[in-house]
């Protein structure tokens, strides 16, 4: 079997709902699955004078208090991880590229290579930075000598009006907490099974070797 981690920030939900998606389309592929959150490091008021922003980031924390935050030991366990982030100035969100850098450890024992990396992202409009976001979380993938799955333009899926992203799925939110159309839904089901079957073969040639 293979094991996948599907390993998030959210800040509103919008990540998060992409990441409950892959996880169960993963998980419905035949692997097995853990689905983790990283650290919430804000810990005041998020947008100061936006009470509706504050609000719903608020409201999100508290519902996802029981799913596990991400440890080095998910890396460990995983034979592929699907990553997710909000785009911040094109760039991943904090939360997530902390924990990145917290691999020191098991990249220095190369326990990331050969792994399977595929990435998703949200954004608040149609041109907030999703490639760059998601290209510029691939650069510590290049450094732990994983491999990279990317969606591509390789289902129907991916041909939908809020689709397209080869580099890895993407949504635009609108600034609406919790807001995914169900195109986007369905186009990271279709990347993590695209994930799980590239591992699962990656896997079977190397033990084979």
């Amino acid at each position: 079997m293979t094991n996948v981690a599907v390993i998030y920030y959210s800040s509103q939900g919008n990540v998060h709902k992409l990441a409950v998606a892959a996880a169960a389309a993963a998980e419905k592929a035949g692997a097995e699955v853990r689905l983790r959150r990283t650290a919430e490091l804000t810990t005041e008021t998020v947008v100061p004078g936006n009470d509706s922003w504050n609000e719903a980031w608020e409201r999100h924390l508290a519902s996802v208090q029981d799913i596990e935050e991400a440890t080095l030991d998910d890396l460990d366990w995983a034979d592929a991880v699907l990553w997710g982030t909000p785009g911040r100035y094109g760039l991943p969100a904090a939360s997530l590229k902390q924990f990145i850098d917290q691999t020191l450890p098991l990249h220095m024992r190369r326990g990331l290579v050969n792994k399977v990396m595929s990435s998703f992202t949200s954004t608040a409009t149609l041109h907030g930075g999703q490639e760059s976001t998601i290209l510029a979380l691939n650069n510590a993938f290049y450094h732990w000598g994983s491999i990279i799955v990317p969606p591509g333009v390789a289902d129907p899926i991916q041909l939908a009006p809020t689709n397209g992203n080869p580099y890895g799925v993407s949504s635009v939110s609108r600034n609406e907490a919790g807001n995914v159309d169900d195109d986007n839904l369905s186009a990271v089901e279709y990347q993590a099974r695209r994930t799980v079957e590239i591992a699962a073969a990656l896997g079977r040639g190397l033990r084979a070797g």
